[in-house]
């Protein structure tokens, strides 16, 4: 059985028909972040840039959700909003605390929100610029938990030294800097730093994207075994579908700001209900050098819509080879095209999209 959300999204049940709320760590509702757009000597407000605009999804104890789009489309903000890095313009956060209670994190003050911050981190993108070059190892892993006075002195060094060796780095180069490492070993230093007050939600933005394609495949497989090991629950922000189909259960397709498409990998891939989405997939290259040339690439016409002045009706109708009237008049709703499959396209059930097979042909 299961239970309407407020986004739609059908959320699981127990056997007896009652929400297995207990299951949902993150619920994220009409979310919303605008920047604004100043201009003159007073610095007056005249527009904003919706970065973020009016978006809901759940994410559940143990899974990984993988947030996916192009350059620009609000994925990494939505990331950072929800580690409250950013304020919000709007909507809520709510995150399921250790005695099972919802909590907005949305109008927390700083203050308010330091136990939160334990228990929400980050693995950022970057891993040169991520990490202080003045300061040891120690110290940069260490740091969160002298902030927190969760351990100092020798225990500290013991608890750094714990993390090192299972990021798969050798605990005596605690005392060196960052410039002693290569990509791969300072993104496993930026991990070990993201686990150490043992978080129950880790948001990984872009965490591979910067780091050689032979050390990926290292980090992605060390990411999943810290996942079972911990028992983590992990918000994977790339633009790489290649990365996303190896690692998330699940997939939120954004599009200047908005949702256009949620559902779980294996269907997204094989199913895609939204023209941008099947453009995305289309992109997927395909590990058979054979099977390259019967591949057709989707090259969508035209830039990413303006987030500080969106088109009418659907933000995507303007690229799409889809396109109706309709689609420049009215803006879609994000709805249940099949089950546990949203999309928020006007035609979804009358278009006969391709996907890609788990070997990256065409579905």
């Amino acid at each position: 059985m299961s239970e309407q959300s407020t986004n739609g999204q059908q959320l699981p049940t127990s056997e007896n028909g009652s929400a297995a709320a207990g299951n949902i760590l993150l619920d994220v509702k009409n979310l919303q972040k605008w920047f604004p757009i100043t201009a003159g000597f007073f610095r007056r407000t005249i527009g904003h840039v919706k970065a973020v605009d009016d978006i809901s999804f759940q994410v559940l104890q143990g899974e990984t959700v993988g947030l996916v789009g192009e350059s620009g489309c609000g994925k990494t903000t939505a990331g950072r909003c929800i580690l409250r890095a950013y304020d919000l313009t709007g909507g809520q956060v709510l995150f399921q605390d250790h005695d099972g209670k919802m909590v907005d994190l949305g109008p927390l003050t700083n203050n308010e929100m330091k136990p939160y911050r334990q228990q929400v981190r980050m693995i950022f993108q970057d891993p040169f610029n991520s990490l202080n070059p003045r300061m040891p190892v120690i110290d940069i892993v260490g740091d969160p938990l002298k902030i927190n006075k969760v351990a100092a002195g020798k225990e500290l060094e013991d608890r750094v030294a714990s993390l090192l060796a299972r990021v798969g780095l050798r605990p005596e180069y605690m005392r060196r800097y960052p410039h002693a490492f290569s990509g791969g070993e300072r993104q496993r230093i930026g991990i070990a730093r993201a686990l150490a007050l043992d978080p129950r939600l880790v948001v990984a933005d872009e965490a591979v994207s910067a780091l050689d394609v032979s050390v990926r495949a290292q980090i992605l497989n060390l990411i999943k075994d810290l996942q079972e090991e911990f028992n983590l629950t992990y918000i994977f922000v790339s633009h790489d579908l290649s990365v996303i189909e190896y690692i998330c259960d699940r997939v939120v397709v954004m599009y200047v700001g908005k949702i256009v498409e949620v559902a779980e990998t294996e269907e997204l891939f094989a199913q895609p209900y939204h023209p941008y989405t099947e453009a995305l997939l289309s992109a997927v290259p395909n590990p058979d050098p054979r099977m390259r040339q019967q591949k057709a690439r989707i090259v969508l016409e035209g830039d990413v819509a303006d987030p500080a002045n969106p088109p009418s009706g659907c933000y995507f109708h303007p690229r799409c080879r889809y396109v109706q009237d309709q689609c420049s008049q009215e803006t879609p709703e994000l709805r249940e095209i099949a089950p546990g499959h949203f999309a928020a396209c006007h035609f979804a059930e009358e278009l006969t999209l391709v996907g890609v097979t788990a070997s990256g042909e065409l579905g």
